[in-house]
């Protein structure tokens, strides 16, 4: 299972938070108890407090690294953090609302899982999150086809990567269960600044299972023939580099 680095995940924060912004402001449920699947360094709870500032609110995440900067940052009382695998994870009682960004691309077989997750919002309540949409980006592609060529595809071939459906499959799972459903896309265009930006955005989050199943003989290798690869596929300009990032989003609502 590969680590995570908050401070490197935290590199593009203002980027990276963007989608959870617009994701919470499609939400229209009074939630006084609250689930942050996927939160991360924590760097995104005070959004949710300031939305719903009466509610609990508590944070879940599978990797230590995040949820121990989440807990040493938290001076909230009713904010906690708990290390889960959302595969096993359960509320209890009932929640008013889970909420989630870029995280169930990380769950093998999630269209299986989220209607779980979804009985235990409780009647009323919402379901909202978003995942990336841009598995055929030339970032991924070409981590994908430099990961299938020798010497490194005797360590990467057993590396599942990030994988999402569209908005429609999203959609239809929730409308056929009899909830209120606002399922959209965007692509935004990051501008990114400094020196391989590209690289260090998706060294943070999904080349990462790659990059940690290379021995160190190898891994800088990689690096050097897959920063090139990105430079050409996302050149540079004066002002910064253009990363089209495209994500899907998903606000639902249980019936009362």
């Amino acid at each position: 299972m590969a680590t995570w680095d908050p401070t490197r995940y935290l590199h593009f924060a203002d980027e990276r938070s963007r989608p959870f912004v617009e994701l919470v402001d499609r939400v229209d449920v009074k939630a006084r108890r609250i689930a942050d699947l996927g939160c991360g360094p924590g760097h995104l709870t005070a959004l949710l407090r300031a939305r719903w500032p009466e509610a609990a609110i508590q944070g879940v995440d599978s990797s230590p690294e995040m949820i121990e900067r989440a807990a040493a940052g938290n001076a909230d009382p009713a904010v906690t953090y708990t290390r889960a695998d959302l595969r096993d994870w359960a509320a209890e009682p009932p929640l008013d609302l889970i909420v989630s960004n870029a995280a169930f691309q990380w769950v093998p077989d999630h269209l299986e899982i989220l209607p779980r997750l979804a009985d235990q919002v409780a009647p009323g309540g919402g379901f909202a999150f978003s995942v990336p949409g841009n598995f055929d980006a030339p970032s991924h592609r070409l981590l994908d086809e430099l990961a299938a060529t020798e010497p490194f595809a005797d360590h990467t071939h057993e590396q599942a990567g990030p994988a999402a459906h569209d908005a429609a499959t999203y959609l239809g799972l929730f409308a056929g269960r009899g909830w209120q459903v606002d399922a959209w896309e965007t692509t935004y265009l990051h501008v990114l600044t400094g020196e391989d930006p590209v690289y260090t955005w998706i060294s943070g989050t999904g080349a990462r299972p790659v990059l940690q199943a290379l021995p160190d003989e190898l891994r800088p290798v990689f690096v050097r023939r897959f920063k090139a690869a990105l430079r050409e596929a996302y050149p540079a300009r004066e002002w910064g580099t253009i990363l089209p990032f495209r994500r899907i989003f998903v606000v639902a609502r249980r019936p009362a």
